[in-house]
């Protein structure tokens, strides 16, 4: 149930940007998603590619230093509250929410958020308990078309 991200450190200045995804591009490796968190001097490029081993070989070649981090993907409706269902879901856990960001691959009222935990399983376990299921990573790379 859990789903592996790419992170890369990158310079704060222009161009820097379009190194990694020129090279993601090259080997046709398709970015499902993405979230860029920034400071004065440097950046950080977080995604999510089907193929993370490929991605992760191809751009520590090039000389990216690459971490993979869990994140957990979970169907909400796109509704008032469906974020709401879900973290109401973890309230009288440990579990905390780092950072999470949205895909745009659902359709029919329904959207995915990528979420980090500082336990995904425990995550997991408790979003369960609630009856909402992490999406497969198989469902989701069908739901990119790849």
């Amino acid at each position: 149930m859990k789903v592996k991200q790419l992170s890369l450190f990158l310079e704060n200045k222009p161009g820097a940007l379009s190194r990694p995804a020129v090279l993601l591009a090259k080997a046709k490796l398709n970015i499902l998603t993405l979230s860029i968190a920034d400071t004065q001097r440097f950046g950080i490029l977080r995604f999510i590619v089907s193929e993370w081993e490929k991605a992760k070989a191809l751009l520590e070649r090039a000389g990216f230093v690459v971490n993979v981090t869990d994140m957990v993907a979970i169907e909400v409706a796109d509704e008032p509250g469906g974020l709401a269902r879900v973290l109401e879901a973890l309230e009288k856990t440990p579990v905390n929410v780092e950072y999470m960001y949205g895909f745009t691959l659902r359709g029919e009222g329904k959207g995915l958020l990528a979420f980090r935990f500082n336990d995904p399983d425990g995550a997991i376990e408790a979003l369960r308990k609630k009856g909402i299921n992490p999406v497969r990573s198989v469902e989701l790379f069908k739901g990119a078309g790849q």
